[in-house]
């Protein structure tokens, strides 16, 4: 028996109110028991989401807390908006760790520069130094006032309102070896639902919180969440392996199974974003490394149309520098404008000594207009992986 099957258990018993649980585990046994014909007939879809919640980002300054001095404890209450939230990890090859380093532990950094650490929140543990993985994620709100983290003393997930300092905890418990590989989270603008996955998906599924009802409900593995509705019941996923394909489930909360549409299949090494404000278009980035372009062939982005997957128009890029850059796609800011995070790419495989961390790599985020092809530049930022950098609404990095 998983641990997914321990939560879903757990939440039966201990919460008749709430039927959704038992109904999911009902529903999985009759599924079971079908399965060899079921794997063999499975179809899986996209609609289009109704919409998109547009995100703000704001310039940022280079973070003080590299440069100067102590870093002090998040307050309980009475923080403003966010700017972003990165990892330290105190062994970087070739650099120096940030003053007041914590190894593995989240800061957050606000829109005036002020810096935080987040102590609630659990450190993560470097395999780079040979120790077991632990990814301890976290998330952003759209507006930059909510974050979503693990917490060690609740032992689940945790999303705390910054300016009121109220915290709302998951409905089920979540044991810390989930967290051995890659983890990712994704809040919704208004901080009640949560997304939590792994990657690679592993044999458990990724799980959707809605943390004021307290509900909980699996979402379909090997599946990572893109994008989240405000009101938490239409989802867009996303599947690299084995064909790039877009994916997304409504009326999440209205019944045990949510209502599915239908699979877009996305043209060889492309990577989407989420679904467009116009609920008809995705933006699609390809870069594809391979043996004979160990630094990547030039790319390209395209718009795609929602319901078939195939292009309408490629984009001209100006500025953004995809051709020597891995590039990836996030979050809307507009209706005609989407967040586009660069690093530099790199062209030979990294050999670090041993028990030391990764580098500090610079990443840029640009908004990339997809009418006019213009960009312009949000922010840049020196972390060391791509998955220790959290933007408001996005997803981490790289």
């Amino acid at each position: 028996m998983t641990w997914l099957r321990d939560v879903l258990d757990d939440l039966a018993d201990e919460s008749p109110r709430v039927d959704l649980a038992a109904q999911t585990i009902r529903i999985r046994q009759r599924r079971r028991r079908a399965a060899a014909s079921v794997m063999a007939t499975v179809a899986v879809v996209v609609t289009a989401l109704a919409a998109t919640t547009a995100v703000r980002l704001l310039q940022t300054e280079p973070d003080p807390a590299t440069e100067t001095g102590k870093v002090t404890d998040l307050p309980a209450r009475g923080v403003g908006p966010l700017s972003h939230a990165y990892k330290t990890f105190c062994r970087p090859h070739g650099g120096t760790a940030p003053q007041d380093c914590r190894d593995g532990a989240w800061r957050v950094v606000l829109r005036d520069g002020r810096t935080y650490h987040v102590p609630q929140a659990l450190p993560s543990r470097s395999h780079y130094r040979g120790e077991p993985r632990l990814d301890s994620p976290l998330a952003i709100s759209q507006d930059g006032t909510k974050i979503a983290y693990y917490s060690a003393e609740a032992g689940t997930f945790a999303v705390r309102d910054l300016a009121s300092g109220e915290v709302m905890t998951a409905p089920a418990k979540v044991p810390e070896k989930v967290l051995r590989s890659l983890s990712n989270l994704l809040l919704s603008g208004d901080g009640r639902f949560l997304a939590f996955t792994k990657t690679p998906p592993l044999k458990d599924s990724s799980l959707l919180f809605d943390l004021r009802k307290q509900l909980v409900r699996p979402l379909p593995r090997g599946w990572i969440p893109l994008g989240l509705s405000m009101d938490g019941n239409s989802i867009t996923l996303a599947q690299s392996h084995p064909k790039s394909r877009l994916r997304t489930m409504t009326r999440l909360w209205e019944t045990p199974t949510a209502t599915d549409g239908k699979t877009v299949n996305l043209p060889p090494g492309y990577s989407a974003s989420p679904l467009a404000p116009d609920g008809r278009t995705i933006v699609a980035a390809d870069y594809v490394l391979s043996r004979a372009t160990p630094c990547g062939q030039p790319g390209k982005v395209v718009r795609l149309d929602a319901e078939t997957g195939k292009g309408r128009k490629a984009i001209d890029t100006r500025g953004l520098p995809i051709r020597d850059h891995s590039v990836r796609l996030d979050a809307w800011l507009s209706s005609d404008e989407m967040a586009v995070i660069t690093k530099p790419s790199q062209c030979t495989p990294l050999h670090l000594p041993a028990r030391a961390d990764p580098p500090y790599v610079t990443f840029t985020a640009y908004a990339l207009n997809i009418t006019t092809g213009n960009t312009r530049k949000v922010g840049t930022y020196s972390v060391q992986t791509g998955a220790e950098l959290v933007l408001p609404g996005f997803r981490a990095a790289l």
